[in-house]
């Protein structure tokens, strides 16, 4: 599953982000509201966690705008800021639960656990299918043509951002900011290292090879 984490004490972001990741989530962070509006109107989330106060847009704004667009994306806001009123008013501007701040990360997972098993009037299917290739993300299983394909947390993460896009091409930038939630730093080359490592292993021992390499631009998952 995957989460975007708005949250601008950076501590905070590095724990959470850890911890959610080391639970199998798929972490998108950013620490100002306006780029977590931006992403929560780009991107499919499972769940959106934010800060209330912050920089540029503030969680209940960001609340509000989203609602507004007709996203239902669950919303936990996280914030210091703990009276009956301010609960009252977080969940007013469309927040579907929240946290005070400090908490302990064991509370923040049941609360995610929980927001993300809701399903209202919104049918959701696991399982993400492209060609003879199927990604389960509650079940971290990956098969290609009924065979298992056992990955690491990251080559995961990687392939199911893929299989999120397929037939787009995807740059070095955003794959990085996704998988790792960093900045592309061009004097590495780590994520070409995890796409070799996810081709050697869903790739080459098939006939048909399903990520491609666009020369200059990025990666991308379609049949030649």
């Amino acid at each position: 599953m995957r989460i975007l984490l708005i949250e601008d004490e950076p501590k905070t972001i590095v724990s959470v982000k850890k911890g959610l990741e080391e639970n199998a989530y798929t972490v998108d962070a950013t620490t100002d509201g306006k780029t977590g509006k931006h992403l929560a109107f780009r991107n499919s989330y499972d769940l959106i966690i934010s800060d209330i106060i912050m920089p540029g847009l503030s969680g209940l704004e960001l609340c509000r705008e989203i609602r507004k667009a007709k996203i239902n994306t669950p919303i936990l806001l996280l914030t210091a800021l703990s009276s009956t009123d301010d609960v009252v008013t977080g969940l007013d501007s469309g927040a579907d639960d929240y946290l005070a701040k400090p908490f302990e990360f064991k509370e923040l997972l049941a609360r995610t656990r929980a927001l993300t098993k809701r399903k209202g009037d919104i049918q959701w299917d696991s399982t993400l299918v492209y060609e003879d290739l199927s990604l389960d993300t509650e079940t971290k299983v990956v098969k290609r043509a009924g065979n298992i394909i056992r990955l690491t947390a990251k080559e995961f993460a990687l392939l199911e951002h893929f299989m999120r896009n397929p037939e787009r091409t995807l740059s070095k930038a955003e794959l990085a900011r996704h998988v790792w939630g960093i900045d592309f730093d061009t004097g590495t080359n780590m994520v070409e290292v995890y796409v070799n490592y996810l081709r050697n292993k869903m790739d080459r021992d098939f006939d048909t090879r399903l990520i491609h390499t666009h020369f200059g631009l990025g990666y991308i998952l379609k049949k030649a």
